[in-house]
């Protein structure tokens, strides 16, 4: 979909200032699962996902893909079904408790000894492996390395100071030739605090562009009533492939 007359085809960055110094804290998202407040999560998948899964895949069997600030989303069961590892990482431990409910998942839960306080809950079949503990506690070394990534509602909801250090992370958990699906969102950053925050291209490209190749899939117009609400007039999904290459 083409960029509507409202919707500029990239703010500048000093249209990006107001929401340079928002911080969600952790309590704060806790507090969402507990309300029930969690309009990001999609109830049916989301339509990029299904749309763009073979780009993600590229062919490959057996892959290992991680997703960042996983929630419950029901395309890490899918997932497994093809007979890929999944592995998540969340903070909301009721996030990840309804996720194995919902799907009638048998599963296990272990304390990490890498990290103090933070619990893996695994599926009994053992391919679905998810850390509730913040992303910035895990690193290679405990979790290994990834094939692919699913990256829908993560950039787009770590606080803008903090990331660089998303990146940098997400960078040292990638295999060579690993493909990150990257879902971001645009609107009009000055009418809307975040989350989820709005990261223009340019900074896709100076966050990643040194370790992989950046193309732009698809812009999606996902306007709704709750975006409305925020005082908004136009929101887009933005998909991009991201293909390591060191």
């Amino acid at each position: 979909m083409a960029l509507s007359a409202k919707a500029p085809g990239g703010l500048a960055g000093s249209d990006v200032e107001p929401q340079k110094d928002r911080v969600v804290t952790e309590e704060e998202w806790l507090r969402k699962w507990e309300m029930g407040n969690t309009g990001f999560h999609k109830e049916q998948g989301h339509p990029l996902f299904q749309k763009y899964l073979d780009a993600l895949l590229n062919g490959r069997n057996g892959l290992r893909i991680f997703f960042p600030l996983c929630g419950k989303a029901l395309e890490m069961k899918w997932l497994a079904d093809m007979g890929h590892s999944v592995v998540g990482v969340e903070v909301s431990e009721q996030a990840l408790k309804e996720f194995f409910t919902e799907h009638s998942l048998p599963y296990c839960e272990e304390l990490v000894p890498e990290i103090p306080g933070a619990k893996m809950f695994q599926s009994t079949s053992g391919n679905i492996s998810l850390y509730c503990c913040s992303i910035y506690h895990l690193s290679s070394s405990v979790v290994g390395k990834f094939d692919g990534v699913w990256d829908r509602g993560a950039l787009v909801a770590v606080n803008p100071s903090d990331r660089q250090r998303y990146v940098s992370l997400m960078i040292t958990l990638m295999e060579k030739n690993a493909s990150y699906l990257l879902v971001t969102v645009s609107y009009d950053p000055s009418k809307h605090k975040g989350p989820p925050f709005y990261v223009p291209e340019s900074e896709i490209k100076s966050l990643f562009g040194n370790h992989c190749d950046i193309k732009c899939l698809e812009k999606l117009d996902d306007f709704s009533d709750r975006h409305r609400q925020w005082g908004l007039d136009y929101f887009l999904e933005v998909l991009y492939i991201l293909k390591f290459v060191a």
